[in-house]
């Protein structure tokens, strides 16, 4: 049964934002034509189209953000618990939009679409894609929407990324944004558990230089690499917890090299069922643009990244959130304050990790409500 505080059944709609004759440009130069956007609206757009709040997602996220597609699904969109009636993002008050990022497997155009010089899927010969790539298509399909100004955008982790570069590249498109559990710029332990995981999915046989679609493809490797992953997304308190040092079955197996902890059991089952949604390919582009978005590189400093910023922002971070720590939030603060930007900090108090963000946390949720019932009050002074 849809719980009530669910917006209930929805379905991934298709934006053409390029066509050949046209095209997508790109950061590294170029076009991408025909290219796809998937996207999903939850709740109603006012007569006045003032109440729209994009979010965005993160690393293997997609569009379906929240509701069911079908009265059967075992589980709702990636931010049911934040989406929705009466919600931190009360679709009862706000038009919630969600896109799948360019480079992605759910609908948007990706390395496993196809390409129309060869009818055949991209593999590798897809366009290298950024953070900014993604923002500006999110652009085209708002403009597509008749959307000329956001109330808020935010998101967590890359989906943080994709607020920062909204509000750097957009500032008279957006009023606020909320950039959770995110950075500037990855750390070089952020960098080198994605090259691992990258690694992984490259030196596993399956992978054919990125052309295996029709056949299995690099399983074991895309499943390591989710794994890897997944570790960096707790917190040691939280593994403790959950797992401690329990063995499956509560004894330990006659196998020297058996998985015989439960914690081991975990990442196998995480790993197994990632490579039933996701693309490797996918895996691959994504993560690289995750490393390679550096705005205060590309600014000369993030102060200057942010100097033509007009949004009113609040940034939370986890205190438990090793991946992405309290200090690149306070990094992202202290150059929005130096633009004399209206700015709100709150770094939240729990064992969860970096996956907090995705968790029921009623903090947050008082946080979100509160922010957006006062940018919304202001705008509309």
């Amino acid at each position: 049964m849809i719980p009530r505080d669910s917006v209930g059944l929805v379905r991934t709609l298709e934006f053409r934002l390029a066509e050949p004759a046209d095209g997508l440009p790109l950061d590294s130069g170029g076009k991408l034509s025909p290219v796809t956007l998937a996207y999903e609206t939850y709740g109603t757009l006012s007569p006045e189209k003032d109440n729209a709040v994009l979010i965005c997602h993160a690393l293997s996220g997609s569009a379906h953000a929240a509701g069911y597609h079908s009265p059967d699904d075992a589980k709702p969109g990636w931010w049911e618990t934040a989406i929705g009636p009466g919600k931190a993002f009360d679709t009862d008050t706000y038009f919630v939009i969600c896109s799948n990022v360019i480079g992605g497997c759910s609908g948007s155009t990706g390395p496993g679409s196809i390409d129309p010089a060869t009818g055949k899927p991209y593999g590798m010969r897809f366009p290298p894609v950024t953070i900014g790539d993604t923002v500006r298509a999110q652009k085209r399909l708002l403009d597509h929407l008749g959307i000329p100004r956001l109330l808020s955008v935010s998101g967590g982790s890359m989906g943080g990324m994709q607020v920062l570069e909204w509000m750097m590249a957009f500032p008279d498109s957006v009023a606020s944004g909320i950039p959770i559990a995110t950075t500037a710029r990855l750390s070089a332990q952020g960098i080198a558990f994605d090259a691992v995981g990258r690694e992984a999915i490259m030196t596993d046989p399956g992978w054919k230089g990125g052309d295996y679609y029709g056949d299995r493809g690099p399983a074991s490797g895309l499943a390591i690499a989710r794994m890897i992953g997944h570790i960096t997304y707790l917190s040691d308190e939280a593994m403790h917890r959950k797992f401690g040092r329990r063995r499956r079955n509560g004894l330990a197996n006659e196998s020297a090299l058996a998985k015989e902890f439960e914690v081991e059991g975990y990442l196998e089952q995480r790993g197994a069922s990632f490579i039933n949604r996701f693309d490797a390919n996918s895996y691959l582009y994504i993560t690289k643009a995750i490393d390679c978005y550096d705005p205060a590189q590309e600014h000369g400093s993030l102060v200057k990244a942010f100097a033509r910023g007009k949004a009113k922002v609040l940034v939370i971070s986890f205190s438990s959130d090793w991946l992405f720590p309290t200090y690149h939030s306070k990094e992202i603060v202290r150059a929005l304050k130096a633009n004399g930007i209206d700015c709100s900090f709150c770094e939240i108090q729990t064992s969860h990790g970096h996956d907090a963000f995705l968790l029921e946390c009623p903090e947050q949720t008082e946080l979100i409500r509160g922010f957006l019932r006062r940018v919304r009050r202001e705008a509309r002074a």
